[in-house]
């Protein structure tokens, strides 16, 4: 199982680098946007769309990164003052009961969002935005599928502590 963990756990490192070059050229992006806005009076509702979807890449890559460095919102009142045993209990219950099936439930979702996008060949409503509507929509599932293989990990890493 530890050999389990520690590939997922490799694997969503990747995913954590990757995003980390996703911030790099989405600033650069906003850069480029905002002094071809404001000081040549241009732009493209393209660009600011891909702005939005790099965000999104962000957000959704980011979940289970973050809960591989064990950085993800809680609410610590009372967690803080357990222990390291009652904590990892917690976490495990909440992987079980709370991560795994909403994850699986916004991919199910999902899912139909994507295939309808798909079907339709949706694309930006803006003229001039960007087509393929369906890929953003994947990112979601995507971004849920890399949470709950992190949850796995982390249940895995929680057996052999």
């Amino acid at each position: 199982m530890q050999k389990i963990a520690n590939t997922l756990d490799r694997f969503n490192e990747r995913v954590g680098e990757l995003t980390a070059w996703i911030l790099i050229g989405l600033s650069a992006l906003i850069i480029y946007d905002a002094v071809m806005r404001y000081l040549f009076s241009g732009g493209s509702i393209m660009l600011q769309e891909l702005e939005w979807h790099l965000f999104d890449l962000i957000i959704l890559f980011s979940i289970s990164y973050t809960l591989k460095y064990n950085r993800h919102v809680r609410v610590d009142i009372f967690y803080h003052n357990f222990s390291k045993e009652r904590q990892a209990l917690i976490n495990r219950i909440g992987y079980i009961f709370m991560v795994i099936p909403f994850s699986l439930l916004v991919i199910y979702v999902g899912l139909s969002f994507v295939q309808m996008s798909f079907v339709q060949m949706e694309g930006s409503a803006n003229p001039g935005g960007l087509p393929y509507r369906y890929l953003i929509k994947g990112v979601m599932v995507l971004g849920f599928v890399f949470l709950i293989l992190q949850a796995v990990a982390e249940l895995f890493k929680g057996e052999s502590a």
